[in-house]
């Protein structure tokens, strides 16, 4: 079989995902040309959703995904011939804790994001940062998983031990977020935007227009955009947020929302 990687790709239109979905498509041929079991870098769902266009349309090849634990955001897909049992495939994803004085220290995802990158570690071997009280825990590929070990020393000002541990032993992290309640007109991206920073509709609009703006990792350029009730929202600059309950309407035909946005 012969994989014609610009065929496969040629319906979609984000521009920043053609070199991932080019890579995905690279490790696809070599199973399908010599038979071997590969797998890609971790993934967000937005990302994952674009691979299943094309991988649900080739025969005699099979795929899992992997990211550590059942709820994962970021995930490694494994691809292999469809004659091999993926309980027979060794799981390239391992998983270490971090230790610390966390409890003297407000680390979050940017900190042990921003520690790991320094040490040159590319963004795609990284799967899931789990922040706990006490402490944390990094899902990443088994290629790097010494050299996180042995040369990961601090995050912020923080000195860290690290260590290895199952992924059995992967919990989800605390999820840290400021509540807040308002009203909007619609569930415009625009408007919802607007309401949850206190800013104006042209400032969001701005944002929106110029491609800094995701609903659920999917790139959104419009402003009249609909949201809906559990969508995350993440707006370069600013965080994530999750548009978390649609309560109703007023009596002047506003919605009520709950929002929560994420630190």
């Amino acid at each position: 079989m012969i994989l014609d990687k610009s065929k496969c790709i040629e319906h979609i239109n984000d521009e920043e995902q053609i070199l991932p979905l080019r890579k995905v498509l690279d490790k696809l041929e070599q199973v399908i040309r010599n038979h071997t079991i590969e797998y890609t870098d971790f993934l967000d769902p937005y990302q994952r959703k674009l691979c299943y266009s094309f991988l649900n349309r080739i025969h005699d090849i099979s795929y899992h995904e992997e990211g550590g634990y059942h709820d994962a955001e970021r995930k490694s897909i494994i691809l292999f011939p469809d004659y091999r049992e993926m309980r027979d495939i060794n799981n390239p994803i391992s998983a270490v804790r971090v230790d610390g004085k966390f409890k003297f220290t407000d680390l979050n995802h940017r900190d042990y994001l921003g520690a790991i990158m320094a040490l040159g570690v590319k963004r795609e071997k990284i799967g899931d940062i789990l922040i706990h009280q006490d402490f944390g825990q990094i899902v990443l590929h088994d290629e790097i998983l010494d050299y996180i070990k042995y040369n990961l020393e601090s995050i912020g000002k923080e000195s860290v031990e690290i260590k290895e541990i199952e992924l059995c032993d992967v919990i989800k992290g605390d999820v840290d977020y400021k509540e807040i309640s308002s009203t909007v007109s619609s569930l415009r991206l625009d408007a919802v935007i607007s309401s949850a920073y206190n800013m104006s509709r042209s400032s969001s609009s701005s944002y929106i227009n110029k491609s800094r703006v995701k609903v659920n990792w999917q790139p959104i350029d419009q402003v009249s955009f609909e949201v809906n009730e559990g969508d995350m929202i993440s707006i370069k600059g600013f965080g994530r947020m999750v548009l978390h309950r649609v309560k109703g309407t007023t009596r002047k035909g506003r919605r009520k929302l709950l929002i929560r946005i994420l630190k």
